[in-house]
């Protein structure tokens, strides 16, 4: 399901100020990146399997997701829609889901200002990342999530409704009104990022004020299925879609009939071409943005490229009706392909000004920025092009970015927004990591919405403040933008990675040039937070539980019994979630890549000071090197929740439980070898189970495999796993569970999709396997389970198994040989964890749609 490479978020990447008080840092941060090498100068043309060509560009290229379902092949289009069409004919068993995570979020909570929070850098309220908005003038936004599908408000932000639970794809690429009122959901999130789905093509919904999204909805046929759309632009009567297999385009008013192929630079790499199964294949034909001659709607120009650069990178336009590569000058704008990357075009309503971002792919893996600049047009969108902004311009105008690296675009092949005042054509919006506002037509900038305040002289941690003296701020890592308004006064509203946030148009700047009136949307009622992980324990009150689960680039939540907001007590990119069933305030977190934190008290504390702190950095030596996946895997034995163990590289364990406070209280038991990362481990009284996958567990030359071995590190060895799938599929092993009555019963799911839809050597059948006698032998339970990537498992108390998968949650019971959709009313979602709290509930993090929890049978 997932398009490309792992976006390392800006908390992952960041490597002056690995936590958010710059006064002090954790003597065991390194500045590491997420494949645990340094910062790579070139990352383009690299070796197959790895289309960045870097170790780092700027993380750990299709480690993550992309690699998990695709791995060792390449997925046919068609695959996820098939699970999905087979999951409406299934029969559902147990009580209807309920949500969990119903209250606001808020970043800011004052109860969690220790060190490692980022409570205090003024995003408040957040969600889930926002990647399409659009906005009517009667106070009506829309809010399309990365994998949390479209929400409405009709009150110019706030009080939202989902309006797409109807159809099978939740990953939004784009959202868009006509000038008719209609609004257009592209689904497949196009950030090529490592939590971006593809989707299900493109739905239009004639009256959105009132309606839902169906799958009836969809314009044209199957051709957009199984694919990213980054853009879809109105030209004319026709709509052209950006997407990552070409440039496609479609009558607006007549919606039957298939899309039409417009262009793709290199057909043989596309489904069904000569170079289909190469691992290049899905950064081949990667369409950033589409825009047409004002005077002449018929000359197109679209940006094509891959972030990472390639030699077809340009932009093109069509010639004697043939599409070509622009080599004529186009003034400061670039025309050659290797300064050419991600490109986002706006321009004026009255056509006066066009507006260009483009990211340069020679410059990816500068830890300073990946930004070739801000360029405008007022002859069209075929120049002459001036530049109006670079990054050093941006980090003068009022930016938080301003350390020795990390500063303004250096995720521009991530974060990307133009925005116009349809009332001023000189007034427009930019959005990278930060937001950027200009009157002058980008003479002059204001950094409107810094990436956080804590690096102003206004910034102080007073609990009885939000962010100091600063004003609010949004979220950083910016997508998305619209203008509206709501009784006659206009307001602009941006999506990132924290959700919605808006301001009036006409707004106003404080002291230090920055915003002074952002609101944030993200009111509890925009549920799209996106878990890894969920960890469930005993409230210490005596009442209740406390839930705590790790985020996209939101840190970790945890939500008391009484609470009326989620708090936040570890920032960053939260991962795996590791709690304490008698005690739900001894909490260990992944940062990424096992960089594990704990605490005692829930986190509950104010300080700036690492050593006042009581969040304790513990991270075992793989966590320290960042030799371990983005997403690591710890847990702890079964039988002792005093005895941890964890995967990167080595397998290592400890043994003093939330009592640890030293990385040298860890020991590092076996080694799979340079280039294995552990995907999955368990443990049942000292016996441990460790999945793993090599190769850097990308495409070419993947291999995968189970070490099982003692917790005093004796008696390891591998099981025979041939790569020819005979015993196990030659697939990602994404989960382990072991029988607590028997060490030697053994379960493991397995991600990807089976050799049906996989060009891979062993991809194999099912999604779950059995074994008796500690991996010797292995038995298929899959039966009719879809074929989707299975993403985690729990034993039942009764004995029963609950698998979560891309699309939601089955079960099969004890004595059952066939599976069934597990509960009512989830959303369909990728569920990335399965855990059993010790009030009797099975709890379920997906991963855009929050936590929720279904009382077993």
């Amino acid at each position: 399901m997932a398009m490309a490479g792992p976006q390392a978020s800006a908390e992952s990447l960041r490597t002056t100020q690995p936590h958010p008080h710059p006064h002090a840092i954790a003597k065991s941060t390194t500045a590491k990146s997420s494949t645990g090498v340094g910062i790579r100068a070139d990352a383009v043309g690299g070796p197959p399997g790895d289309p960045d060509g870097g170790l780092d560009d700027p993380s750990a290229a299709d480690q993550e997701y992309f690699a998990e379902r695709s791995a060792p092949g390449v997925v046919a289009p068609g695959a996820y829609g098939a699970a999905w069409l087979q999951t409406q004919f299934m029969p559902h068993y147990g009580p209807t889901w309920k949500e969990v995570t119903t209250k606001p979020y808020n970043a800011d909570d004052p109860r969690y200002r220790d060190y490692d929070s980022n409570s205090s850098g003024g995003a408040g309220n957040v969600t889930g990342r926002i990647t399409g908005l659009a906005a009517d003038n009667s106070g009506h936004v829309y809010a399309g999530a990365a994998n949390g599908g479209v929400w409405r408000s009709s009150t110019g932000g706030g009080n939202w409704t989902p309006i797409s639970d109807g159809l099978p794809a939740q990953s939004t690429g784009d959202l868009e009104l006509d000038g008719s009122g209609r609004l257009w959901y592209a689904t497949g999130e196009a950030n090529t990022a490592s939590d971006t789905f593809t989707g299900a093509g493109v739905f239009v919904l004639s009256d959105p004020a009132h309606g839902q999204f169906s799958v009836f909805n969809r314009v044209g046929g199957k051709e957009l299925e199984s694919t990213s759309i980054r853009k879809i632009r109105f030209i004319g009567d026709t709509v052209y879609a950006a997407t990552t297999r070409g440039l496609y385009s479609h009558s607006a008013t007549n919606l039957w009939g298939p899309w039409k192929l417009e262009f793709a630079p290199n057909p043989d790499f596309l489904p069904g071409g000569s170079q289909a199964a190469d691992p290049h294949a899905p950064y081949k034909n990667i369409v950033n943005d589409v825009t047409a001659d004002p005077k002449d709607p018929s000359k197109l120009i679209a940006a094509i490229g891959w972030r990472s650069g390639d030699a077809y990178n340009g932009f093109y336009t069509k010639v004697g009706g043939a599409w070509t590569k622009i080599t004529d000058s186009l003034g400061d704008l670039p025309n050659t392909p290797a300064n050419i990357g991600a490109v986002t075009f706006a321009h004026s309503a009255d056509n006066s000004i066009f507006y260009v971002i483009d990211e340069d792919p020679t410059q990816i893996a500068n830890p300073k920025s990946s930004l070739g600049g801000v360029y405008s047009s007022t002859t069209g969108p075929f120049g002459p092009w001036k530049k109006i902004a670079d990054s050093a311009s941006l980090e003068a105008s009022g930016s938080a970015e301003t350390g020795a690296t990390y500063n303004p675009g250096v995720q521009s092949w991530y974060n990307q927004f133009l925005q116009v005042d349809p009332a001023d054509p000189k007034h427009v919006y930019l959005g990278l990591e930060e937001v950027y506002e200009s009157h002058d037509a980008g003479a002059t900038w204001n950094t409107v919405g810094p990436y956080w305040n804590f690096t102003y002289a206004c910034w102080n941690i007073d609990p009885a403040k939000q962010t100091g003296d600063c004003s609010p701020t949004t979220h950083s890592d910016q997508h998305a933008v619209a203008i509206g308004s709501v009784g006659g006064k206009s307001f602009v509203v941006v999506g990132n990675d924290g959700g919605a946030y808006k301001r009036p148009v006409d707004g106003k700047l404080d002291a230090n040039g920055h915003a002074a009136d952002w609101q944030s949307l993200n009111d509890g009622s925009i549920r799209t937070l996106q878990y890894y992980s969920v960890g469930v324990g005993a409230d210490p009150s005596g009442k209740g539980v406390a839930v705590s689960g790790g985020l996209q680039d939101n840190g970790q939540s945890i939500l008391r019994n009484g609470d009326t907001v989620m708090g936040s007590n570890f920032g960053g990119d939260g991962g795996q979630t590791l709690v304490d069933a008698a005690n739900g305030c001894n909490i260990a977190e992944e940062y990424t890549n096992l960089n594990i934190w704990v605490t005692n008290d829930c986190g509950q504390n104010v300080s700036t000071d690492y050593s006042t702190s009581t969040e304790y950095s513990v991270a075992p030596n793989d966590g320290l090197n960042g030799t371990a996946r983005f997403i690591a895997p710890f847990t702890a034995d079964i039988k002792d929740p005093n005895h941890w163990v964890a995967g990167g590289q080595h397998v290592a364990v400890q043994s003093h439980g939330y009592a640890i406070r030293d990385s040298s209280e860890w020991t590092d038991i076996y080694d799979f070898g340079a280039g294995n990362y552990a995907s999955a481990v368990a443990e049942s009284g000292g016996k441990i189970y460790a999945a793993w996958c090599g190769a850097g567990c990308n495409t070419v030359g993947f291999t995968r495999g189970i070490a099982v071995g003692n917790a005093d590190g004796t008696g390891w060895h591998q099981l025979n796993l041939p790569a020819d799938g005979s015993v196990l599929p030659n697939r990602y092993l994404s989960s382990l569970a072991v029988d607590p009555n028997d060490s030697n019963h053994v379960y493991v799911t397995v991600s990807g999709f089976s050799r049906a839809w996989t060009e891979g050597p062993g991809a194999g059948v099912g999604h779950v396997y059995e074994s008796r006698d500690g991996g010797t032998t292995w038995k298929d339970l899959s039966a009719n389970l879809p074929d989707i990537p299975a993403d985690s498992l729990v034993i039942t108390d009764h004995g029963g198994l609950a698998v979560s998968t891309d699309l939601g949650v089955f079960y099969r019971g004890a004595h059952d040989r066939t599976w069934s959709v597990l509960g009512e009313h989830l959303p369909t979602n990728a569920t990335l964890q399965l855990k059993q709290g010790p009030d009797g509930y099975l709890y379920a993090a997906t991963h855009g749609r929050g936590i929720w929890k279904l009382r077993m049978p």
